[in-house]
């Protein structure tokens, strides 16, 4: 007898898990396009301000090219498969941005009254500083879960950051709101850091008591209602945000966590009665509070009626707003196309021009397709967000991206919607277009965890070991 190898038993087949493709070299293709269109938009300003290309085209290019490029091989190195449009879509606002309040720095009106000339190198300084906590996050984050351990250390942080700006000699009450602090010179927006420590917490919180808040006692009119006790957590978050608007006066920060909070809670849920439910709390909060603080009051009737209030600021026998009337001749000014970079007229806004109505700038000077085309970009941002959601392998990261996915689409929300004239001015700014160093850099850090979620999510599962069943075996014949 001799024995012999069956060939068709030599061997066995496996098929190995295909790897996902990283995508970096499509991010640095899409980085490429993000950069050059805002130094064809600089070079346009120029032209169009002093009929030359400005002397620091170069330098701004080359700046904002080093930013995106370090902010790339840090992706690169540290979030290999992270999604591939986040950080060339920041990348893209931010830049855009920059040469918006560029172009208001040359303003000779706003010159005059001490109001332009300095904005737009602090807010680059800004954006490298963002960029640098971009970073820090990708590098020391290592795997998002981390962040579950610290689920009520959290809380009490945001707790924290929301306070700060009552503490006297601290806390700076600017045009009504008091939502700022000074330190060293800066005036800082605690609330834009405290809505990514409050997204952490409620991520955690509501990992460990969806079950429980899920239950419904009874069906009425096609909702099921929850039981009394688990109304408990929404009624906290909801006095938290009346709060915040009583003592702050700040109507855009309370919109934001109680309706994080409620997209949270109804993602976990998947109760449509808590939307309901949290529709009801917060027009029946913002309703009450506006009928006795005047702040509120003001930005109401601003709303309701901008062209009385810009008649009466003008006369100088009343009104409070005048810029609320002046966004909407500034949308009406641009018309479909825009008049071209450089040649509107949005510094007649004066010192929001920069700030709370950039947005106005943009539908001036780029009428209603740029202006479409910005909130396109945002759109893909908040898509982007879902979509990292949705691929999460873990509850925590599915429920910490759609809370920092719903809080950036509300910010945009309640600040396009106010210079607009959807819904009354809530004071809060543009993600990464406005001016101001808080909402830029804390922007940055909330992109950094979508993209460590997202790495996290797109990264291939380890090979499979070795099954000693399938090896090689002999079969034996006669000879």
């Amino acid at each position: 007898m001799s024995s012999t190898t069956n060939p068709s038993t030599q061997h066995t087949s496996t098929i190995g898990s295909i790897g996902t493709p990283s995508r970096r070299n499509t991010e640095l293709g899409l980085l490429v396009f993000a950069v050059v269109i805002p130094v064809f938009a600089y070079a346009n300003v120029g032209l169009a301000i002093n009929d030359e290309v400005p002397a620091g085209l170069l330098s701004y290019g080359l700046g904002l090219g080093l930013l995106a490029g370090v902010g790339h091989l840090v992706v690169r190195k540290f979030a290999p498969y992270a999604d591939p449009l986040l950080l060339p879509l920041a990348t893209l606002l931010n830049g855009l941005g920059l040469v918006a309040i560029w172009r208001l720095d040359q303003s000779e009106l706003l010159q005059d009254i001490g109001q332009a000339g300095t904005a737009a190198p602090r807010q680059l300084l800004y954006t490298a500083m963002g960029i640098a906590l971009f970073i820090v996050v990708l590098i020391f984050l290592k795997d998002h879960r981390a962040l579950q351990r610290y689920t009520y250390i959290s809380m009490v942080g945001a707790l924290f950051l929301l306070l700060l700006p009552l503490v006297p000699g601290l806390g700076q009450n600017i045009y009504g709101a008091k939502i700022w602090i000074s330190v060293a010179g800066f005036s800082i927006q605690p609330g834009e850091f405290a809505k990514i420590v409050l997204a952490v917490f409620f991520a955690g919180y509501l990992m460990v008591k969806r079950d429980a808040l899920a239950l419904a006692s009874r069906r009425f009119m096609g909702l099921y209602l929850p039981r009394g006790r688990d109304l408990g957590p929404i009624l906290v978050v909801w006095a938290m945000s009346i709060l915040i608007l009583v003592f702050e006066t700040d109507l855009g920060t309370s919109l934001l966590f109680f309706g994080m909070f409620v997209i949270m809670l109804y993602v976990a849920t998947e109760r449509t009665s808590w939307i309901v439910f949290g529709l009801l709390m917060s027009a029946v909060g913002a309703v009450g509070v506006a009928s006795f603080e005047p702040h509120i009051q003001q930005r109401v009737d601003a709303w309701l009626d901008p062209m009385r209030e810009y008649t009466l600021s003008r006369q100088g026998v009343g009104g409070h707003s005048e810029q609320a009337m002046q966004a909407l001749w500034a949308f009406g000014s641009g018309g479909t196309l825009g008049t071209g970079w450089g040649q509107g007229h949005s510094e007649l806004i004066r010192f929001a021009a920069n700030s709370d109505f950039i947005l106005a700038t943009f539908g001036e000077e780029l009428g209603l397709a740029g202006v479409m085309a910005l909130l396109l970009l945002y759109a893909l941002i908040v898509e982007r967000g879902v979509r990292t959601a949705l691929a999460a392998r873990d509850p925590f990261g599915k429920l910490l991206a759609i809370g920092l996915s719903g809080a950036f689409a509300l910010q945009v929300f309640v600040v396009a919607g106010g210079v607009m004239g959807l819904i009354p001015l809530t004071g809060m700014t543009m993600p990464f277009l406005a001016y101001g160093g808080s909402s830029v850099i804390a922007n940055w850090a909330l992109i950094g965890i979508l993209l460590r979620i997202s790495d996290t999510a797109r990264r291939p599962a380890p090979s499979p070991a070795p099954n000693p069943d399938a090896e090689m075996t002999q079969v034996v014949r006669p000879s």
